[in-house]
């Protein structure tokens, strides 16, 4: 960023001695903010994509935790019912803790897999967003560039197309915006 800095200045001095360069120079230094600014949205975009993503495998590896132990007091209901137990009340009170265990871990996984959809689902706006703002970021900087070509060739066209170029990067930018 600094080397940009010290660039944009040596094209300030340049447009000083040629007042017909300060619009492009100006130019420049505005599409530098936009393409920070941009950058940093896309940025942010993506860590809330890896958060989320992060927080919808911690949520999975919980689904699976609660699903093995169901299925483990599963196992243990389906040993009982092979062995020759006779139905004492503590074979029938264990049977039926057993039971309500397998419940409450059926009720369990049901939202945790629920919270987990949803942090998937967070993952892929935040995907959208962040391809947008890269794809906004890329075309600033491509604008900032050939601007910057103006002061090389003197040619007007190239600042145009730069502004050009810069323009389609602040629209698909804003589309990241918009994402719902």
């Amino acid at each position: 960023m600094s080397e940009e800095l010290h660039e944009l200045h040596e094209h300030a001095e340049e447009a000083h001695h040629d007042p017909g360069l300060a619009p492009v120079t100006i130019t420049m230094a505005i599409l530098a903010v936009l393409v920070a600014a941009v950058s940093l949205l896309g940025h942010r975009a993506h860590t809330e994509e890896l958060l989320n993503q992060s927080r919808a495998s911690d949520h999975w590896a919980e689904y699976q935790a609660k699903n093995i132990r169901r299925h483990t007091y599963e196992l243990f209901l389906d040993l009982m019912s092979i062995m020759d137990l006779k139905d004492s009340p503590r074979v029938v009170r264990v049977k039926e803790k057993y039971s309500r265990e397998i419940e409450r871990y059926d009720d369990q996984k049901q939202e945790i897999q629920s919270e987990a959809r949803d942090y998937e689902k967070e993952v892929a706006l935040e995907q959208r967003k962040a391809d947008r703002f890269d794809l906004g970021e890329v075309l600033l900087e491509a604008g900032l560039v050939i601007a910057s070509m103006t002061l090389i060739t003197r040619r007007r066209a190239f600042w145009k197309l730069g502004i050009a170029s810069a323009a389609a990067g602040v629209a698909v930018a804003v589309t990241g915006l918009l994402v719902r």
